[in-house]
Formats: C-alpha cells, structure tokens, sequence
C-alpha cells in the first residue's frame, strides 16, 4: 500500500511538477521573417544511407530559402555507395548546391559520427555561413523548413533552435514504442525549461539542429564533444555553457524516413546509447531500473495484485496512479496520430524500456557498448571497433 501511494505522489509531480512534459504544444515559437535573410550550410552526417537518401536528400536541396544555402553531405566511409547516389539525386533534382566530402576515419577519441560533423562544419566554414543547420540523413523536411527554423532563430534570439523529427509509426511495434521513447525524453528534458534562459536544462533532437555559427565557435562544437555518443544533448550542453540560448520543441513538418519495423531494430536504437545516458554509472542504473519499476510498474501491479487479493485500497491508489500515466500519454499518441486505447499499455512499454536499458549496461560491460553505424565505443574515449 506504502509503495503504491508513493507512486501515486510521484504521479502527481510528474503531472505538475515536471515542467509539463506531457504537454504536446511546443512548437516553433512565435517568429517574423528577417529584413535580410542570412546565409545557411547544411551539414549532413551519412553513413551508408543509400536506402533512405531517396526520401531525404531531395527534401534538403528543395529547400525554398530566399538567402543564400547550400548542403554539405559527408560520406563517412559508406560502402552501399551513398556518396554517389547524393549526387546522382543532386543532378536529378537539382535545387541547392551540394557538395560530397569523404573525412577518412575518426581518429582516437572521436565518436564517428560528430567526425564526420567537423569535416562538414569545417567545409561550412570555408564559406562563412551565419547558421549551421545539422540534420541527419533520414531526416525529410518540408520545403519551409529552413526559413521557419531561421525566422525562429532570428526573431526569439536563439543560439540553437532544434525540432524533434516525428518518427516513423508504421508497423505495430513502432506504434507501442516510438511515441513513448519521445514522451520519456520529454520526461527527462521538459522542452519548456529547456527554452527557459537562466534554465540548467539542456538538450536537442540531433536530427534537426539549426546552429549560429559563431556560438558553434564559441562552444567549441563539436571538438569540445568529441567523446559524446549522445551528441545532440552534448551539443546543448556545450552551447549553454557558454551562455547561449537554447531551444527544442516537437516537430510539424520535420520527419524521420527511417524505418524501425521489427522490436530487434528499436531495442538496439535505444540500447546503443541508453547507458551512455547514465554516465556508465551502476548506481545510476540501479537507481533508473528502481525508478522504472516503482512509476511505471506498480500501478498496475498493485491494481492486479489488489483485485486477486482483496487488497481494495492498495487497487484503487494504483489504479488512480495509472490513470494519470495514462492521462499523461493521451498527447504524444495524438501528436503521432495513434489510437488512445494503446495509453493503458505504458507500463509495459516502459518495462520493455527497462530491459533495453539493462541490456544497454551489459553489452557495454562486453565491450559492445554504445554504437553508430557499425562503429562500437566499449568505453569513453575507446577507438572505434569496425564490426
């Protein structure tokens, strides 16, 4: 009974204590088109991408800006032949100017994917751009998408502005948990404090990230993050720390191509950086794996334990715990147009989360740890593994 109303009491803080994170309305703020509109180069990290390029490439280069723009793909030892395929799209559709770079391999101490970022940053620099927008190659964006995200920039002062792609929710176990792995991020990082001045708070969607060029200086991004597998959050980090503004909301028109249809390709999409996010700390894991289970898992424990046992009392607090989980996820399954009769399956979501987490500690301690596009990273600051 204790336990159940504890988890009752953690409930009601989550509702109205955490920021709203539930909440599904930050979207790009408030914004005004600039007098002048400043100049953009796009950097794209691709590691054999060929199978989504198709979808996302074109949606880069049809970007309708009225200053100046251009891509930067950097083809960071693909061998399905993705370097070639981006220009062969390129010539096909033509639109913004691109430009294909090959960095060679990270070198010690760099995770492979922000190497390939300082190779594109470093050919953006070339051409002096005021913004730096860095998306990933599975990322399709509307043909506004650059303008509104400059004008949201320009008009709110933001060293950052950052939207997080709607994910792919086609298959059944994508629709159980993509919209969940979005509403515990927002659990972790309430977009509201995030774009709160002053707020310790940071983080961003690293598959849309629109950078002013000197805070990227300033910040020292991305050498000051080299190490970094979770690299957006690290990136948000590094630019509050140097005193710039920072801000992150859900997305309208910014998708992600990719697509997750089996539960063996989401579990290694959140078990590659999971224990990243705890600082490879055991305490840490210990204490997420007891927070999971007592938020998220008693509540409906209680309830069947209570109903087979006559424990009413214990049934009824658990159940009002699970009502408001339940409440609480209503918004992120409209934002991702799902049916609302999936909320009630939370906890076992979030129980397939906790086992991704501790499956995440294990394959670390292996020497399999955190992971991007066969690169494995055992330990911080390890030399990428080819495999």
């Amino acid at each position: 009974m204790w336990i159940t109303a504890v988890s009752l009491a953690a409930w009601c803080w989550l509702l109205l204590g955490q920021g709203f994170f539930w909440r599904t309305d930050v979207r790009l703020p408030r914004r005004r088109e600039p007098d002048a509109w400043p100049s953009v180069c796009v950097v794209v990290p691709a590691r054999d991408e060929a199978a989504v390029l198709p979808a996302s490439l074109p949606s880069l280069l049809a970007q309708d800006y009225p200053g100046r723009a251009e891509v930067v793909l950097v083809d960071d030892g693909s061998t399905d032949g993705t370097g070639e395929l981006a220009r062969a799209l390129s010539r096909r559709h033509g639109g913004l100017p691109l430009t294909v770079a090959s960095p060679g391999e990270p070198p010690a101490g760099w995770t492979g994917k922000l190497w390939a970022v300082r190779c594109g940053v470093g050919l953006a620099r070339a051409r002096d751009p005021e913004y730096l927008l860095l998306t990933d190659a599975d990322i399709a964006h509307a043909p506004d998408s650059l303008r509104e995200l400059v004008a949201a920039a320009r008009t709110g002062g933001f060293d950052v502005v950052s939207q997080m792609a709607r994910l792919r929710v086609a298959s059944a176990w994508e629709r159980l948990v993509v919209p969940a792995f979005v509403y515990f991020f927002a659990q972790l990082y309430p977009f509201r404090w995030i774009g709160r001045r002053g707020s310790r708070t940071a983080a961003a969607a690293g598959g849309c990230v629109l950078l002013r060029a000197d805070m990227a200086e300033l910040a020292r991004v991305p050498d000051a993050i080299r190490r970094a597998v979770i690299d957006d959050v690290a990136l948000a980090r590094a630019v509050k720390g140097a005193g710039g503004h920072v801000w992150l909301g859900l997305a309208d028109r910014v998708d992600s191509v990719r697509p997750y249809p089996r539960l063996h390709d989401l579990w290694r999409m959140v078990s590659r950086s999971a224990y990243a996010q705890l600082r490879h700390n055991p305490l840490l894991l210990l204490g997420t794996v007891a927070g999971l289970a007592l938020v998220y898992l008693v509540p409906p424990a209680a309830v069947i334990a209570g109903a087979a046992g006559g424990g009413g009392a214990s049934a009824l607090v658990g159940a009002a715990a699970w009502a408001v989980m339940t409440g609480t996820y209503l918004p992120m399954l409209r934002y991702y147009r799902q049916p609302l009769w999936l909320a009630p399956l939370l906890p076992f979501t979030a129980f397939l989360y906790l086992l991704m987490t501790v499956d995440s500690a294990v394959q670390h301690y292996r020497g399999r740890g955190a992971a991007w596009k066969g690169r494995t990273y055992a330990r911080p600051g390890a030399v990428p593994d080819e495999g």
